[in-house]
């Protein structure tokens, strides 16, 4: 890449994407809509495995993306538990993804060691989503093509020990040798050239895009987003090792009072971040309910949109930004 060519890196290269950006799978809400509008104005997407009840509602609606992206390349977004567990559906979603030729592979929680050698003999693209330096390099170690480091501002999940995205960008850059994209509060233009800078092939967005009109999710929730500031968001979940970075509400009030409270027991915390009440929030509108993964990026949202507008602007915020170094 050079300063000229800020849209052509490692990471579009490998995607065949005009952009190198990626709009990260998001739970519940990344459907054929969205994944096909990401894919249609430049970027790589991901259906979200873990938010359909069945594999045949999976394979339909993957089928549905193929129809709306005109044949450009399209991904699935496995989202692993750390532990295999009893009702784990991450075989049968794999043997899916190889049945239907999947283009690229967004993994994540687990080592996807097991799925890496059959993923790429079939031609698909496999990118292993980390939150720290060393499980970076021991998903490199294993084969994958790509990885995505997620900071500490990213919603979600952002680690037990989080590390700031300008700290993680330095140190990838310094130890990987595959693409890397980077995570965790991005949400402008000028970010994406900085990050570039600091060495990284792409970046991964999924909180500002939760304003696209894309979005299957209710407007009084992408306007709370749009008036929410930086600070708006909080950590929970830190007793049982499961932090997350969640918009603050009601729900988080409760969580936070239960762990000082000493609570340190996933069941007892579990009837207030159960990922269906996200998927009712999303539904009603009613953001003051649910565990809902926001990114401190969120107080750059100013608008509702097509999703191709936004990452319009975000063009031109980074050619801007570029003409302020090389005026």
């Amino acid at each position: 890449m050079t300063i000229s060519n800020w849209r052509e890196t490692r990471l579009s290269r490998l995607l065949a994407t005009r952009l190198p950006v990626m709009a990260t799978g998001l739970h519940w809400l990344s459907n054929a809509d969205y994944v096909a509008a990401a894919v249609n104005s430049g970027m790589m997407s991901f259906i979200t495995a873990a938010s359909f009840a069945d594999l045949q509602a999976l394979r339909d609606e993957i089928q549905r993306c193929r129809e709306l992206v005109g044949g450009r390349n399209f991904g699935v977004n496995v989202s692993m538990l750390p532990k295999l567990l009893p009702g784990d559906r991450t075989e049968e979603v794999m043997a899916l993804i190889l049945e239907e030729r999947i283009a690229v592979v967004e993994t994540s929680g687990r080592d996807p060691s097991a799925y890496v050698a059959p993923l790429k003999a079939s031609g698909c693209k496999v990118i292993h989503k980390v939150p720290q330096l060393r499980h970076a390099l021991k998903a490199e170690a294993a084969g994958v093509d790509a990885v995505t480091l997620v900071g500490a501002e990213c919603g979600g999940h952002p680690g037990e020990s989080p590390v700031g995205t300008l700290v993680q960008g330095v140190l990838a850059a310094r130890a990987l040798r595959i693409p890397f994209a980077l995570g965790g509060g991005i949400a402008s233009g000028e970010q994406i050239i900085a990050l570039l800078a600091l060495g990284a092939d792409g970046v991964a967005i999924g909180t500002h895009f939760l304003t696209a009109e894309e979005i299957p999710a209710h407007e009084d929730y992408k306007q709370r987003l749009i008036d929410a500031q930086a600070g708006d968001t909080t950590l929970i979940m830190a007793s049982v090792r499961n932090t997350m970075r969640v918009l603050r509400n009601e729900t988080t009030e409760t969580v936070h009072t239960l762990e000082r409270e000493g609570v340190n027991d996933i069941q007892q915390l579990l009837p207030h971040v159960r990922g269906i009440l996200g998927r009712a929030a999303y539904i009603s509108g009613d953001w003051q309910q649910g565990a809902l993964s926001v990114g401190q990026g969120v107080g750059l949202a100013t608008r509702m949109a097509p999703l191709a507008d936004l990452i319009a602007e975000f063009e031109q915020q980074a050619d801007h930004a570029l003409q302020r170094l090389c005026p």
